[in-house]
């Protein structure tokens, strides 16, 4: 969800959303964003295994709120393109009437939302808001039609507050959205890092290319994100390790994004 409005989908500018889409064996890019995401994985060959390894954290994620916690409302920010098993899939799997609110701007993904990531059963909702995350409060506004923002929300920003202009932009944002929820509410939430000089060198060069900048954080600017939250164990570290079964432990190649899943007190 790049920062502005734009409803003309451009195919001579990459997208962070189409270029994500291709790492994940998606169909739904062009050319350029290929060009582009072919040439961030010669200067960052982990870039394509942070793309599904975030998708496995996501799944994680979702599926202890939904199972263990018990969560049935989610409002997934920045959603991006729709490719394998999304928030509501997961969700829903395990929670029938579980709630789904996806959040984005892009006219490319807002197609493709509306085809396949819009419905309502007899139990459980999956909707979705033109919005930008820069405008939390006009998400919020949207959000009170479809979510009971008196009982507890899964509020996810996946890999995608790199966009924030500032970290204090940053801070706001998930800042807005965490005091509007109740209680009992969970914060999920990831980005990469500045930890490996490889990525930070492809957000510099994707930037070059046309694209809305993405700006890498440190560690410790992304844990300060969970400020005031009280986080799940393991707490806050690498996505690749969070609640995953331990006999993948051994196997795993870690990547430089982190994140972790935090409670509101």
């Amino acid at each position: 969800m790049p920062t502005g409005h734009n409803t003309e989908i451009r195919t001579d500018i990459p997208h962070s959303a189409r270029i994500w889409n291709y790492w994940m064996g998606g169909q739904d890019n062009y050319d350029i964003d290929r060009q582009v995401g072919d040439a961030s994985l010669e200067i960052d060959p982990d870039i394509g295994e942070m793309a599904t390894e975030s998708r496995k954290f996501l799944i994680r994620a979702v599926s202890h709120l939904a199972g263990e916690v018990g969560i049935r409302q989610f409002l997934d920010i920045g959603t991006g393109l729709p490719t394998m098993q999304n928030t509501h899939e997961v969700a829903q799997s395990i929670a029938p009437d579980a709630r789904i609110v996806y959040v984005d701007n892009d006219p490319l993904v807002l197609t493709h939302a509306r085809a396949l990531l819009t419905s309502t059963t007899d139990e459980g909702v999956t909707t979705y808001i033109e919005a930008d995350f820069n405008t939390p409060e006009q998400i919020l506004d949207a959000a009170h039609n479809i979510l009971n923002l008196t009982q507890p929300v899964g509020v996810m920003f996946m890999g995608v507050l790199g966009h924030a202009q500032t970290y204090d932009d940053l801070l706001r944002i998930v800042r807005t959205v965490m005091a509007a929820v109740p209680s009992g509410s969970h914060l999920v939430y990831w980005d990469g890092t500045t930890d490996s000089p490889y990525y930070v060198r492809m957000c510099e060069e994707y930037a070059k290319s046309g694209g809305v900048p993405y700006i890498p954080r440190t560690q410790d600017q992304l844990r300060g994100v969970f400020d005031g939250l009280e986080l799940l164990e393991p707490g806050f570290g690498k996505i690749t390790h969070w609640r995953r079964p331990e006999i993948e432990l051994a196997t795993v190649r870690d990547v430089a994004a982190y994140g972790g899943v935090a409670r509101k007190p």
